[in-house]
């Protein structure tokens, strides 16, 4: 059984409904169908009928083009997740879809929806060595929930509106379709596409009943709001759950900002010790990976092991190295907390955790308290916290920031707190640098009158930094912030650790990359000390264009991390 359930609608191909022009034309109202205002794309003539078929529509699709692939399938990506709906990238064939597989993977592990369109060498050519022949599907049917090829112009509406249900249905994820280029431009008619409803999955009653037993008998629960708990649209269940039970909170991934900073049931800063001493912990839209230590809770202090109770919104989210949870429940994630909220009720006295809650904020307390001194630090270097006290002092509460980097942005995800769910992009487990640019790109479009903060580390900077080209062409003004250390954090501290000395590790110091914006069009400057990061934000935000702020940060910073994923 699947967690939901596509329902047909009623084809709408008599008459004045049908469709009729060329397979580009048909693609285009596959897309309109299903809401879709905007492609991303990078140009190529495999896929023009598509172009003019987004020009020429009753209601024009935008088409914003980027400078590398992986850029278009990233804004696509981004776009998903601040809308809950499907982005679209449409790719030329051969390198184009080849240079777009990292950004698919990424997708593909964070789950979520969006539709890859590929162009294709032309089918009566097929096998004579053409202009960018590849079978695509074969590569990109291990990252994506399907992937195909259209043969038929009559079949490409109705392929590509199954294509966008399958990519919203949880559990969600990207779909790839490429269509031959004869086919492409050859004209047929269709039906009209009609997008299938997707019905929610209600939760087993006796998985249900299983995890609010064991909830009710905790002393020490933890709750693990994940990604999911966002692109299902269950933040208001989510907060309700917290609220009601008095449980201690660790928000992962898009999770954030469900409990805004500041929160008294967030505990993120107190993460180590509220899991560590957690005797059940409910996982709630997140796989049990490595960024939760693949599912192995409790044991801190002579503890014993945490039982888990693990929520997702479709198969295949379990990770294999903890082993298996004391209990699942698959379901839309809305309906199974308000589920286990009304059980749990029933089970548990009231404020039966006020102790340890009052307990795990005392912890995050004192680790906000300890943050000042990084926050506010002075002195002839920079370190990259102090980037984040000055600038947590103008974030907006519907910001939107995005991480793209290895250990500047790590300093981020630790003291950077959204003040509202949908407020934090990240590359996600893939861990894939580069998503930065085209996740700007997405994020300008979906939030137009919000603060969009990119902040790079100068090794993923190298990655996307000419898409700055994409934000001037199009007027996205963007705030961008590196945290130029002149190497490869991630890389070059764990190496000295390990073998007392690092290769393949530095960048270039003090790099300018401030002059590429202005070079492309937009503007920047570089900040040496303390005192000028904030003058230099105040002007980024002023500026109304793609800003960058390169700022020279201590490479001797060290970001105490505890796994390298291994």
């Amino acid at each position: 059984m699947t967690d939901t359930e596509a329902v047909p609608g009623t084809d709408a191909g008599d008459g004045d409904d049908g469709l009729t022009g060329h397979g580009g034309e048909h693609a285009v109202a596959a897309f309109r169908a299903h809401g879709i205002d905007t492609m991303f794309t990078l140009s190529g003539g495999h896929v023009f009928p598509v172009y003019d078929g987004a020009v020429k529509a009753a209601e024009p699709l935008r088409i914003l083009d980027v400078r590398h692939e992986q850029s278009a399938v990233f804004a696509a990506e981004a776009t998903a997740k601040l809308t809950r709906r499907p982005g679209l990238a449409v790719l030329t064939a051969g390198p184009g879809v080849t240079n777009g597989v990292s950004a698919v993977t990424t997708a593909h592990m964070n789950g979520s929806p969006l539709l890859v369109f590929g162009g294709r060498a032309p089918a009566f050519r097929w096998g004579s060595g053409a202009l960018q022949e590849l079978d695509h599907p074969p590569l990109l049917a291990p990252v994506t929930k399907r992937a195909a090829t259209v043969h038929e112009t009559e079949r490409i509406a109705a392929d590509v509106s199954d294509a966008l249900t399958l990519a919203a249905t949880p559990h969600r994820g990207p779909v790839f379709l490429d269509v031959p280029m004869d086919v492409l431009f050859d004209r047929g008619s269709a039906p009209a596409p009609v997008p299938a409803r997707i019905a929610p999955v209600a939760p087993d009653p006796d998985a249900i009943d299983a995890a609010a037993a064991l909830l009710a008998g905790a002393r020490h629960p933890v709750l693990v709001l994940g990604h999911d708990v966002w692109m299902g649209g269950a933040e208001d269940a989510a907060r309700r759950a917290a609220e009601t039970t008095g449980i201690p909170v660790v928000a992962n991934g898009m999770g954030r900002g469900i409990l805004p900073r500041g929160h008294e049931l967030l505990a993120s800063r107190a993460r180590a010790a509220a899991l560590g001493r957690a005797d059940v912990v409910v996982v709630v839209g997140a796989p049990l990976d490595f960024r939760l230590g693949y599912g192995v809770f409790g044991g801190r202090d002579g503890t014993p092991p945490a039982r888990v109770v693990h929520m997702t919104d479709g198969p295949g989210q379990s990770a294999p190295g903890g082993g298996a949870p004391a209990v699942s429940v698959r379901a839309d994630l809305a309906l199974a907390l308000d589920a286990l909220v009304e059980a749990w009720a029933r089970k548990a006295a009231p404020r039966a955790y006020r102790d340890w809650s009052a307990e795990v904020q005392g912890a995050a307390r004192t680790a906000y308290q300890s943050d000042r001194a990084l926050l506010d630090a002075g002195g002839d270097s920079i370190h990259p916290v102090r980037v984040y006290g000055e600038l947590l002092r103008v974030l907006d509460d519907d910001a939107v920031v995005i991480g793209d980097g290895g250990d500047f942005v790590s300093y981020a995800g630790k003291y950077v707190e959204p003040a509202r769910p949908g407020g934090w992009l990240d590359p996600g487990p893939y861990g894939c640098l580069g998503t930065g640019l085209g996740y700007a790109i997405g994020a300008r479009l979906a939030r137009p009158a919000a603060q969009i903060v990119l902040l790079l580390g100068d090794g993923a900077a190298g990655f996307s930094l000419m898409d700055v080209d994409t934000l001037v062409r199009h007027r996205l003004p963007v705030v961008m912030i590196v945290g130029n250390n002149g190497i490869w954090g991630l890389e070059k501290h764990p190496m000295r650790s390990l073998y007392g000395y690092d290769v393949a590790a530095d960048l270039a110091p003090g790099t300018r990359y401030d002059e590429v914006v202005r070079a492309l069009g937009g503007a920047g400057e570089t900040v040496a000390s303390p005192d000028g990061i904030a003058p230099a934000l105040a002007r980024a935000f002023a500026s109304d264009v793609p800003y960058l702020v390169n700022v020279l940060t201590d490479p001797e910073a060290v970001y105490p991390r505890s796994t390298n994923g291994v």
